[in-house]
């Protein structure tokens, strides 16, 4: 499953993905394995696709499909599914945009529910031996954990034998973080471009290759804001206060701080050093960003508070012929 805000950018990679599969084509430095890919555009209409090819390709394989629709997981998605691998017994990806329209509207939304769905697709793909590709939503509430910002309960993380997160710095930016995780595959984030001439996703950077521990959204911004602010000393809620009225989100202090805790040495790796402490009952936080600071010591000693050590090719898929991209 890759999940992502709404508008991110999640279809445009989908399209690329299967478009560069269906030729054999790599995706960024990995290498894919050629087959025939289905395409399950179910919030589309075809003119969006076409137009969407248009812009990436020059000439489309014959061997990708698309559908604006198709019936839900409690209504024959799967035996869909089995009849166009059959027709296509080079299949090797399908995916699902979005999750939530295969989904039964007559059932309740809870763990079991979740689970048991994400099972019956995961069943479906392991039997026909296909990769199933799901996109899927992040919550609204932000968390310090990427896998409980998947909208739903954990049920559906549980399931999954893969996650992909798209990411964000910042909702009017071209940059985002591609985080990886999964029973089979190493750990890994990756940082993307979006390119607004081709569109499509261009590779920056790969925390595995690179051995950098790539740092979540909030440390990454809190860099950005400590980069103009250059220094803060005051409560910890007043600076959070800042710190959310910069990033326009909505982090709570305890959250903040504590994964500034727990990155404080990554944090200082990047010149931004922070100390706490209590006074009158109130918790204070001097934070600074010093480019030339080797260490807190470095910092203004005369100062009692310093810083810290550290297309087009089917119609609804039933059994109809199939159409090819013009």
């Amino acid at each position: 499953m890759i999940s992502g805000a709404p508008k991110i950018g999640k279809s445009w990679l989908m399209l690329d993905w299967c478009l560069k599969i269906a030729k054999g084509e790599p995706v960024w430095n990995f290498k894919t394995n050629q087959g025939a890919t289905l395409y399950l555009c179910l919030e589309d209409n075809w003119n969006r696709i076409q137009n969407r090819l248009l812009n990436i390709a020059d000439e489309v394989p014959n061997n990708l499909f698309f559908a604006v629709s198709s019936c839900s997981l409690s209504d024959g998605l799967a035996e869909q599914i089995e009849n166009f691998v059959q027709e296509h017994n080079d299949t090797a990806l399908i995916v699902i945009d979005t999750f939530q329209m295969i989904r039964s509207a007559e059932r309740d939304t809870n763990y079991a529910n979740d689970y048991q769905e994400i099972v019956q697709l995961k069943s479906l793909a392991d039997k026909l031996k296909i990769t199933v590709l799901l996109v899927h939503h992040l919550r609204k509430q932000n968390d310090s954990d990427p896998l409980n910002k998947i909208s739903g309960t954990t049920g559906i993380s549980g399931a999954l034998d893969t996650t992909l997160i798209l990411e964000k710095k910042a909702r009017n930016q071209n940059k985002a973080v591609l985080i990886c995780t999964g029973r089979d595959i190493e750990h890994r984030e990756l940082e993307l471009c979006f390119s607004r001439e081709n569109h499509t996703w261009e590779f920056i950077s790969d925390s595995v290759e690179e051995s950098v521990v790539l740092l979540p959204e909030e440390m990454r911004l809190l860099i950005e804001f400590m980069k103009q602010k250059k220094l803060f000393s005051g409560t910890n809620s007043d600076f959070s206060s800042e710190f959310n009225s910069y990033c326009s989100k909505n982090i709570e202090t305890n959250v903040l701080k504590r994964l500034m805790n727990k990155y404080r040495y990554e944090l200082e790796n990047q010149n931004v050093y922070f100390e706490s402490k209590r006074c009158n009952g109130k918790r204070l936080l001097r934070i600074f960003y010093c480019a030339r600071c080797e260490s807190a010591d470095s910092a203004d000693k005369d100062d009692k508070f310093m810083g810290a050590k550290n297309i087009v090719n089917i119609v609804p898929i039933v059994p109809v012929a199939a159409r090819k991209p013009p």
